[in-house]
């Protein structure tokens, strides 16, 4: 077995990342040779990835990236608060966060581990990472919304950076979604919606089987009722479940007396036209 020289464990070891040992190890294996060496730990990252599928990945961040027509949301998970607050997973994160920028892809997390910047995709950074933490890593989900029309794209991300929300606005002119009222607006519906984790946009937005279970949740709840009114009081149910669960119905969390739709409306109004919400995404970790 050759030898391998102290400088050329120390060149792989800041080429990768991992531990002298491990270096030393791939070194060994490939006979000195560098390339190969950093092939193998990158198996070695994803020999640990398999051993760890079934671990569940409750830590890590929501990330963000925007552009002026554009926003990304992503998240980056892992199994423990410790390594989410490594060095090693903060580096992933700056890294991925260049993966969701160049990533083209409307939507899935499999698009990001696919993108490739300077020869090397998305998944190498993640099975690296992987390999020197010792923990599953996994891109949890990611969404991107392009403006096709006047309108705005608003993102928040909660201080402890494991909720963010992204809402896209659209307007019935660009000078409504430049003014700062609108803005303003926006940024405040997006901490609304990750505050209080809407269903979906509007009633039309819910599906047909989580109606029929909430319905039957609520006949059970009133079937000593009279039988001439439980329909009426079904009814009531649902619709304070419609207002509790679907955005433009909820009380606003900055104004309680206004729903989010009127809120909208109103600061469209004094922007000098109309404004209405077209989707959303909230992402949350753990």
């Amino acid at each position: 077995m050759a030898e391998i020289s102290a400088s050329t464990v120390m060149k792989l070891r800041k080429m990768s990342g991992q531990g002298m040992m491990d270096c030393k190890k791939a070194l060994e294996e490939s006979g000195g040779d560098i390339d190969e060496a950093i092939g193998i730990l990158r198996k070695k990252g994803l020999a640990t990835l398999a051993k760890r599928t079934e671990r569940e990945t409750s830590e890590g961040i929501v990330l963000g990236v925007k552009g002026e027509k554009w926003s990304c949301l992503a998240t980056l998970c892992c199994e423990t608060d410790f390594v989410a607050r490594s060095d090693d997973f903060k580096a992933a994160v700056d890294l991925i966060r260049n993966y969701v920028e160049r990533c083209e892809a409307d939507c899935g997390a499999d698009a990001i581990l696919e993108t490739e910047i300077d020869g090397k995709k998305g998944s190498e950074i993640v099975n690296e990472t992987v390999s020197k933490t010792g923990e599953k890593i996994i891109v949890g989900d990611y969404q991107r919304f392009n403006l096709d029309g006047p309108g705005l794209i608003s993102t928040y991300i909660h201080f402890n950076g494991k909720v963010g929300t992204m809402v896209e606005i659209e307007t019935s002119d660009e000078g409504v979604a430049t003014t700062e009222v609108l803005k303003r607006t926006a940024a405040d519906i997006a901490m609304h919606i990750t505050a209080t984790k809407p269903m979906a946009l509007d009633k039309e937005g819910v599906s047909a089987d989580i109606i029929e279970q909430e319905r039957a949740i609520f006949a059970e709840q009133v079937k000593n009722k009279p039988a001439n009114i439980i329909d009426k009081i079904v009814d009531g149910k649902m619709r304070k479940f419609f207002e509790e669960n679907c955005l433009l119905e909820q009380r606003f969390v900055k104004d309680d007396s206004k729903t989010v739709a009127e809120v909208l409306r109103e600061s469209a109004k004094q922007a000098g036209g109309e404004a209405k919400i077209k989707r959303f995404v909230r992402f949350e970790v753990g």
